[in-house]
């Protein structure tokens, strides 16, 4: 039988804060949640915000140095937190979308029967010279340029954005402060502090973790989508020349989409297993997911880290969706909301199956360690939920690269087939949740609640529990999955589903005859939740739907396979990991992030690799690398 691949530890960082510890899912319901929970919420946002700093003591202090509650807390920054986080006006920490840097194009020519001149210095003389300059020598050693035409150039100019929300990461908290992150694109550094807080969110110490299985039982599926393309990645390599800037030697390394899954190699895990970058557009983090739970299942890994980081809130890669009118634009904003000369209300940028006009933008990394079940039985590992099976398909023919297609028909309805075979099918029909691409188009709105609809009534589904987590993270591209698996795993902690706040009713051409889309949070203690279905939509036909598990349901799994004892000696161990999670939580909370970051440390000496014919002893690892029997091709030999 496959091994089942259990879902130990996540983290991350997106537009509501820390994943971990379902602070950001806490954030999306903060409305809903208890006081303590809300309250614990609200100081960890203070802290990430520099709203209040902390203590050597742990005490809360105020700008002004006074201590405050968690009480204190909420009354007198509750708000101002809370508009910090989320979608949201574009910040000038990114750049200032009202006065944008643009190159304006010019054409200078001569009043009749005058000539254009100017002086310029030697070293400024382009090569070649244009054929309509003559130049004289001036003062000073300088050159005097006049024109024989027209001459056209280009001066640094500004204009306003089109586009001016996003989901950003809480204001004020910059993961590149958190460790040596110098040269670091945004990307990689918000990779580097997502993955340490995965995995100091386990419980467990890596070391243990590592020595219980073989070296290349390990392995990490991560990856961006569009690379890193602000100015210490591909973007300041591109338009170096443009600006008269060097290149460094760093640009187009950091640049490279890869480099999500080796950071986390190099730097925070030390691994030496298996690594893979996959993408596939807005479904990227579920491809890698997929090969992440299939290393487990076909027991090549033991141990698997996924994940996905994506920054790309810059103007280049804005002005590119926006050109493609992908984008939600102030002025089609204001069209939804009949306001003329207002802003339009940044903080509802995003409305997905509601009066929408383009997706939202946003930053996220999100990593999530996975174990086989067997492995986290052993090590009293926390289980937060399972993932058997990610589907993934194509559209066939197109016409348009980024139109929907019938490729995610074939995935939605392989998935709630295979959770049907695990889970039974009065599970599918009234304990299940769908966690919907949502992009927040026009087009999305009907097509993916078309196809949610027509698979509903495929398998009799009706009041079919639909969230949007892009209503308040926006979309992060590469990560967006991430967001929703992560909002999934806090929906199976609380009983809650986040509604869709940002919307004040579905719109007309939603097809919703089977579904429920709540636009307050749901609670679902009535219908606890068994198995979430995650679906993403990525341009070029790059379907994707996930089946996760509850982690009731996982246990319930495991106890048949592994018997009463096993699972009794897990709880046992479990007490011990659920404590040391909980401190690094409350660390965390006070802003002692322990970002794992590990720049020429142990490094493996290749000389003191032991090699036999049986395997490899590698340096740092208990446990050697074993080759196996290869016996797949036995009939042949």
């Amino acid at each position: 039988m496959a091994r089942l691949p259990v879902i130990v530890g996540f983290g991350g960082y997106n537009a509501a804060g820390r994943t971990s510890f379902h602070h950001g899912f806490r954030r999306m319901v903060i409305e809903s949640i208890d006081r303590q929970s809300r309250l614990d919420t609200l100081a960890g946002l203070a802290v990430m915000t520099k709203q209040v700093a902390v203590s050597d003591d742990g005490d809360f202090i105020s700008r002004e140095g006074e201590v405050l509650s968690l009480e204190e807390i909420e009354t007198r920054l509750g708000n101002t937190i809370l508009n910090s986080t989320l979608v949201r006006r574009i910040e000038k920490s990114f750049f200032d979308v009202d006065h944008a840097k643009w190159q304006q194009s010019m054409t200078l020519d001569a009043d009749a029967g005058q000539s254009t001149s100017f002086i310029l210095s030697k070293s400024q003389l382009p090569k070649p010279v244009p054929a309509t300059w003559q130049l004289e020598d001036a003062e000073d050693g300088k050159l005097k340029v006049t024109l024989d035409a027209a001459a056209v150039i280009k001066v640094d100019s500004e204009r306003e954005f089109p586009v001016k929300a996003a989901g950003q990461l809480p204001s004020g908290f910059d993961p590149g402060e958190l460790y040596n992150s110098r040269f670091h694109p945004r990307g990689l550094q918000m990779t580097v502090v997502a993955a340490s807080d995965a995995l100091h969110s386990v419980g467990i110490e890596w070391d243990v973790i590592k020595n219980a299985v073989q070296p290349d039982e390990i392995a990490v599926y991560a990856s961006s989508g569009m690379g890193q393309l602000d100015d210490n990645g591909f973007g300041g390599m591109i338009k170096s020349r443009s600006e008269g800037n060097r290149v460094s030697a760093k640009q187009l390394a950091l640049g490279l989409n890869t480099m999500p899954a080796d950071f986390v190699n190099a730097y925070v895990l030390g691994n030496v297993g298996t690594t893979s970058a996959s993408t596939g557009a807005c479904a990227s983090f579920l491809y890698n997911l997929k090969n992440g739970i299939e290393a487990i299942q076909q027991n090549k890994a033991r141990v698997v880290m996924v994940g996905c980081s994506e920054a790309p809130v810059v103007p280049e890669i804005i002005d590119g969706y926006a050109t493609m009118g992908a984008l939600g634009t102030d002025e089609n904003l204001k069209k939804i909301e009949a306001k003329t000369d207002d802003e339009p209300d940044h903080r509802r940028a995003s409305r997905p199956f509601g009066d929408n006009c383009g997706f939202t933008i946003a930053e996220s990394a999100q990593f999530f360690v996975l174990m086989d079940d067997e492995l986290a039985l052993e090590l009293g590992a926390q289980i937060h939920g399972a993932v058997p099976e990610v589907f993934i398909n194509a559209d066939g023919f197109k016409k348009s690269i980024p139109a929907p297609g019938p490729g995610n028909f074939i995935t939605l309805a392989k998935a709630v087939a295979a959770a049907k075979d695990l889970v039974g099918i009065e599970a599918v029909q009234h304990h299940s949740v769908m966690y919907s691409h949502g992009s927040s188009t026009p087009q999305n709105r009907v097509t993916e609640s078309e196809l949610f609809d027509r698979v509903a009534e495929a398998f009799d589904i009706n009041e079919w529990p639909v969230a949007a987590v892009k209503a308040y993270v926006g979309h992060p591209l590469a990560p967006a999955s991430g967001d929703q698996l992560a909002v999934a795993l806090g929906s199976f902690h609380y009983n809650l589903l986040p509604g869709i706040k940002t919307i004040d009713k579905v719109a007309d051409d939603v097809v919703a005859d089977r579904l429920l889309l709540p636009l307050e949070d749901l609670d679902l203690s009535d219908r606890p939740t068994k198995v979430a279905f995650l679906n993403s939509k990525g341009f070029g036909g790059n379907n994707a739907t996930a089946v996760v598990l509850s982690p009731g349901t996982v246990a319930s799994m495991m106890a048949k396979r592994h018997g009463d004892a096993a699972m009794a000696a897990w709880s046992d161990k479990v007490e011990n990991t659920h404590q040391a999670a909980s401190n690094y939580d409350q660390a965390a909370t006070r802003g002692d992030y322990q970002i794992v970051y590990r720049f020429g440390e142990g490094m493996i000496d290749e000389n003191a690799l032991e090699i036999t014919q049986n395997g490899i002893s590698v340096p740092g690892f208990a446990k050697a690398l074993c080759y196996g029997t290869n016996d797949r091709y036995a009939d042949m030999i």
